[in-house]
């Protein structure tokens, strides 16, 4: 059964390759979604799979590439417009 999780994560997250590599891990795990980066300097993700692989994205979304140092991932069901069927994981623009 899939779940879809909306995922923000704080620190030196920005320019570093974060959004490649979680979109590269993603389909890697086999879960789709999409990530961006905020204007607030965070990355958001929605992330839709089976439980077991997007708690694996997740716990690595936690760390993140190695020129990533995440100080803070916020993790909520998604709702609203985010709470859909994905069939690919996207990078979006900025928001």
């Amino acid at each position: 059964m899939a779940i879809t999780r909306h995922i923000t994560i704080s620190g030196r997250v920005q320019g570093v390759g974060y959004r490649e590599a979680l979109r590269a891990q993603a389909r890697a795990c086999g879960v789709t979604g999409w990530v961006r980066n905020r204007r607030d300097g965070t990355v958001e993700a929605v992330l839709q799979g089976d439980e077991a692989a997007v708690a694996a994205l997740v716990a690595w979304a936690r760390r993140g590439p190695s020129a990533a140092l995440v100080s803070d991932l916020r993790e909520q069901p998604a709702s609203g417009d985010y709470d859909r069927s994905y069939k690919s994981f996207d990078r979006l623009p900025s928001a």
